[in-house]
């Protein structure tokens, strides 16, 4: 008879089921761009974007439109439109 040892579970980040809630990439500081948030977890986002847009390496996201913060973003992975990005500190 063979004994498994017990699986350790991996913690993993909280997250936050969006539902494609409206938000902004900033490129240059001026330049805004409307995306969505898919879903968005402390250490970063999936966002959507349309067809049209080429998103950057790095850029701020602004998830309220009318605020000046933007927490710098890099984007770790691609897929067509959506896109999954680490916030930077």
């Amino acid at each position: 008879m063979i004994v498994d040892k017990p699986r350790v579970k991996v913690a993993r980040e909280p997250r936050r089921q969006l539902n494609r809630r409206p938000t902004w990439i900033s490129v240059d500081g001026t330049t805004k761009s409307e995306c969505f948030v898919l879903d968005v977890s402390p250490g970063g986002a999936k966002i959507m974007t349309d067809a049209e847009i080429d998103v950057r390496d790095t850029f701020g996201l602004a998830l309220v439109a009318d605020r000046p913060n933007r927490q710098p973003c890099e984007v770790v992975w691609r897929r067509g439109n959506i896109y999954g990005v680490k916030f930077l500190p």
